[in-house]
């Protein structure tokens, strides 16, 4: 097991983190609440969500969007800490909304479980929303085994989604008016499941897997290049720090509600030595 350096406990279950502004920011589904912490480990709550939030992403003024899942939302909060709706989703997502990426024009990708277990639905592939800068939403291609975690290349022309029913991660181009076209797989991942997942600028993907304990990197093609075991599952990691070269890593027993549990997730971190780029 890879030795790791603890930075804050206590989540109830973390998930989108995002780097920005010298903090790791991400939703916690149990508490409720999108919140950051420093790389000396203080926490702070940036704002409640009372129907669970998830993927994080920000607008080219600074505005921050969220998912909002239960409701199916596309969220937007200014600077001013002033919410309101940017897109709703319930005419595309076929379950609870989920992790999104936003593009540097501010066009966000918005993945759901295509299903809702509930209330006792059963398995259902899902259709991608995208959500025009001015929240305009349409839908985008279809058919994932639910669509979790993903990035945009640096140069913001091709795109990678993990499907984690369908242990693959499947790749894109994006077309100039921010449609995909040209589908492929970019890794069909065996016996590893992939949740949350974050670039570097060698074009590698750094993968949390919530069911191995683990967290690894993975090229096109399919070959795992490194792998970094855990005591806890891993559902998401961010490459950050000054120099992007410090792997954030969201772990948990489960992603169950803990119900009247300790509250047992947290957030580790190990240096690596390629940095992070793209989009989140």
């Amino acid at each position: 097991m890879t030795t790791t350096d603890v930075v804050v406990t206590g989540l109830r279950f973390g998930e989108g983190p995002r780097w920005r502004d010298g903090k790791l920011w991400y939703s916690d589904f149990y508490r409720h609440g999108i919140f950051t912490v420093t790389p000396g480990g203080h926490e702070e709550l940036v704002h409640t969500v009372p129907t669970q939030p998830s993927g994080l992403g920000w607008l080219p003024d600074g505005d921050l969007l969220f998912v909002s899942m239960l409701d199916r939302q596309l969220r937007r909060l200014d600077a001013d800490g002033n919410e309101s709706l940017h897109a709703d989703l319930s005419g595309i997502a076929g379950g609870p909304c989920n992790d999104m990426v936003v593009a540097a024009d501010g066009t966000a990708y918005v993945g759901n479980f295509g299903f809702d277990d509930s209330v006792g639905e059963t398995f259902a592939q899902a259709t991608l929303a995208i959500v025009s800068p001015d929240g305009t939403a349409r839908p985008g291609p279809d058919g994932f085994d639910f669509p979790n975690g993903t990035v945009i290349d640096p140069d913001g022309r091709h795109m990678v989604i993990a499907e984690s029913y369908g242990r693959r991660m499947t790749a894109f181009d994006i077309d100039p008016d921010g449609s995909l076209s040209g589908r492929r797989i970019f890794a069909d991942l065996g016996e590893r499941v992939p949740d949350g997942i974050c670039g570097d600028e060698a074009g590698g993907i750094w993968v949390a897997d919530p069911l191995n304990a683990s967290c690894f990197r993975v090229v096109d093609g399919g070959e795992v290049t490194e792998v970094i075991e855990l005591e806890l599952n891993c559902f998401a990691c961010m490459l950050g720090d000054d120099d992007r070269r410090t792997l954030y890593m969201v772990t948990a027993p489960t992603s169950r509600p803990p119900a009247d549990s300790p509250a047992l997730g947290r957030i580790e971190r190990v240096r690596v030595d390629i940095p992070g780029a793209g989009m989140p």
